[in-house]
C-alpha cells in the first residue's frame, strides 16, 4: 500500500475508495487465514496498518477543516491541535489546573468546606434552640 505522503495527495473520495478496498482485502485475508489458505499471515497486519494510515489522513483533514471553520482568518485557533504546540500565558486555557485552585470561600468547590458549613449551621441552630445534642 501507499505511504502517508502518497495518501495525502489523494482526494477525499479517492481515500474513501482506498479505505473500502482495504477493508474488503482485510476481510478476504481473514477468510483465507481462517480456512488455512493464507501463505503470508503478515499481510493481515500490513493491511490493518494501511487502514490505520487512511483513517489518520482523513482525521488530519477533519481537524484542519474544523480549525478553518472556527478561525477563518487562518491563524491558530486557541485550544486546537494547531495551538497546542507552545505554552500559553493564560492559566485557564486548555487545562483543568486553572479551574481548580484555592478559594477564599470555605464552601465553594470543597466537600470539607461543605461539611464544615453544615456542621456550623447545625451547631448554631442547636445553640439558639437550647438543644444540647
Amino acid at each position: 500500500m501507499a505511504k502517508a505522503a502518497t495518501l495525502r495527495t489523494l482526494s477525499d473520495d479517492q481515500l474513501f475508495d482506498e479505505l473500502d478496498s482495504a477493508k474488503k482485502e482485510l476481510f478476504n485475508l481473514r477468510f483465507a487465514f481462517a480456512t488455512g489458505q493464507l501463505d503470508n499471515s503478515a499481510q493481515v497486519a500490513a493491511t490493518k496498518r494501511d487502514i490505520a494510515r487512511i483513517h489518520t489522513v482523513l482525521r488530519e483533514r477533519e481537524i484542519a477543516a474544523a480549525d478553518v471553520l472556527l478561525d477563518p482568518s487562518g491563524g491558530p485557533v486557541q485550544g486546537s491541535a494547531a495551538g497546542l504546540a507552545g505554552p500559553s500565558n493564560d492559566p485557564v486555557q486548555g487545562s483543568a489546573a486553572g479551574l481548580v485552585g484555592p478559594s477564599n470561600d470555605p464552601v465553594q468547590g470543597s466537600a470539607a468546606g461543605l461539611a464544615g458549613a453544615s456542621q456550623g449551621s447545625a451547631a448554631s441552630s442547636a445553640a439558639s434552640t437550647g438543644d444540647p445534642s
